[in-house]
């Protein structure tokens, strides 16, 4: 089966999270010589499968192959593939099962690896993620079984196929804070205690205030406020207590501990409560690694150019790996319809992604 065709069998199947669409089954059948071990968990269904053909270093393929929802506008069937003009139209043709597709296809046409070659597929990534990549490395690290190295074939590339990769991702911390004060009439300030006047210079010096300095691979860690509420919603009574929600992408100079201590400090003499929970650690992965350098030598031996080393954008799967301390690099077609109505990959991207992870399984 050639990639193309390998991709449009995994465009077919409906995976909205946490389904699969028997695609894990049918998977653990295509790679001759495999090692299959099925993890599910939660109604989550985990796809472990490995092949040692030496001694030398574990390299993992991981993805996933849920999807998002359809929703409204698209223009066909988001699961049956349409292809117009060299790009093919399906829901999660981009994120990720492209990805999927090539690296699957790669692996089963490889004979010769100077170690252990494994894929790691889940069906919840787009959802909580909670019982999908992060219980099989779990798993794999009680059994002394944990990758050398990492590629998660997200969908990376922005301007054009091959000119980025990431080589780690910033963390999310979330934050609700509560504001108290005394309610009042709106006509006798002085009687009352407003929270939304005692927070406004505070807000001032917090809404957008970068954390840390950044450094070569991650911007600074900037507080973002995404919503504020308070009073009932009329003109004569001052609220009794002020609502605000936030968020910071974190790199590796912050984490939950320093930032409270910064808002601690900005919040003095207010009485509030402050609760914060951390969705996503930071990593980053050396430039210098053996699994960064192998994948730049092969996008540039395949496609002609030397890729950027990015840690922008959201999280992905590749986190868990990071907190495992797992060398891990992403890499993919180009990212522009993601999530959207229509979602489409161009079929020169995905037949250019498999070659690249055929090269770098032939050259690490």
């Amino acid at each position: 089966m050639a990639v193309i065709d390998l991709f449009l069998k995994l465009l077919s199947a409906p995976s909205v999270t946490p389904e699969d669409g028997e695609l894990l089954d049918f998977i653990a059948g295509y790679l001759p010589g495999f090692t299959v071990r099925r993890i599910d968990e939660g109604g989550v269904k985990n796809l472990f499968m490995y092949r040692h053909f030496g001694e030398g270093p574990h390299l993992c393929f991981a993805g996933h192959v849920d999807v998002v929802p359809p929703g409204e506008g698209w223009h066909s069937d988001p699961f049956v593939p349409r292809i117009e003009e060299g790009a093919i139209y399906a829901r999660g043709a981009q994120d990720m099962k492209s990805g999927v597709a090539a690296f699957v296809e790669a692996m089963r046409r490889s004979e010769h690896f100077g170690g252990t070659l494994s894929l790691l597929l889940t069906s919840d990534e787009e959802g909580e993620a909670r019982y999908g990549t992060r219980i099989v490395l779990e798993r794999l690290e009680r059994e002394g079984m944990l990758p050398d190295y990492a590629i998660v074939a997200e969908p990376t590339c922005e301007e054009r196929f091959g000119d980025a990769v990431k080589i780690g991702r910033r963390g999310s911390i979330n934050g609700v804070l509560e504001i108290f004060g005394r309610q009042g009439h709106a006509a006798y300030p002085e009687k009352a205690l407003n929270p939304v006047h005692r927070f406004a210079p505070v807000l001032a010096r917090i809404a957008g205030a970068d954390l840390d300095a950044g450094d070569e691979h991650f911007a600074p860690s900037k507080l973002v406020i995404t919503d504020i509420r308070g009073g009932m919603e009329v003109t004569n009574v001052t609220p009794g207590s002020l609502r605000v929600m936030f968020n910071v992408r974190n790199n590796t100079h912050t984490d939950a501990a320093s930032l409270e201590a910064f808002l601690r400090r900005e919040l003095e003499g207010l009485e509030y409560r402050l609760d914060l929970s951390v969705s996503a650690e930071p990593f980053v992965t050396d430039p210098e690694s053996r699994v960064v350098r192998a994948l730049d030598r092969a996008i540039e031996k395949v496609l002609g150019s030397r890729p950027k080393h990015s840690t922008v954008g959201g999280t992905s799967d590749a986190r868990f790996f990071g907190a495992h301390r797992v060398k891990t690099v992403e890499f993919g077609v180009r990212n522009d319809t993601i999530h959207a109505p229509n979602e489409r990959t161009i079929i020169d991207e995905v037949e250019g992604l498999y070659r690249v992870f055929r090269e770098l399984i032939e050259g690490f």
